[in-house]
């Protein structure tokens, strides 16, 4: 089951949380996130965040980088399609600040949650809008968000419990 919370905080900013819990240790699913974007694309609705690259590039902005400096690993600074690395704290943490052209703020963060029986995958999306045309902007993609950022957050479990699995099968076959 993934739960979604919208909340507007009193400094002004848009919370969108998601989160999902996964039978998998902490080490394999930040690993599935630390795999975003680039020549990999997006786990979910890939498409339509080309979609967004290009819009992005028709206004000016940086569009999709496409490409990483690592396939596997992220280090603050790095670019990240249209996104910057702003955190990494291995294997509980990965925060992405936009640089694409939007009316606002915005920051996409990662948070790996150990538990007893594995991890909570808590998937936020943070936007400061700046006016009317910011709270114009989120609500108007309120369905799109919902809809990537749910499948995102699916996906990246199922790809983590499968890697446990591999990471398991391995083991026994030592």
């Amino acid at each position: 089951l993934c739960t979604a919370i919208v909340r507007p905080t009193i400094s002004g900013m848009i919370v969108e949380r998601r989160q999902k819990t996964i039978h998998a240790p902490a080490e394999d699913v930040f690993a599935e996130i630390e795999r975003l974007g680039g020549d990999g694309g997006w786990p979910y609705a890939n498409v339509l965040w080309r979609i967004r690259g290009l819009m992005d590039r028709a206004v000016g902005g940086v569009g999709m980088r496409l490409g990483r400096r690592d396939p596997e690993r992220l280090r603050v600074g790095d670019a990240l399609d249209f996104w910057r690395v702003e955190e990494v704290r291995r294997p509980s943490l990965l925060r992405l600040r936009a640089e694409m052209k939007v009316p606002g703020r915005a920051w996409l963060q990662y948070e790996v949650v150990e538990s007893a029986t594995g991890c909570r995958l808590v998937q936020t999306a943070f936007f400061e809008p700046k006016g009317l045309p910011g709270l114009a902007y989120w609500y108007a993609l309120y369905p799109v968000h919902g809809l990537i950022f749910r499948g995102s957050v699916r996906v990246l479990a199922r790809r983590a419990v499968a890697r446990a699995g591999q990471q398991a099968a391995g083991a026994l076959g030592d």
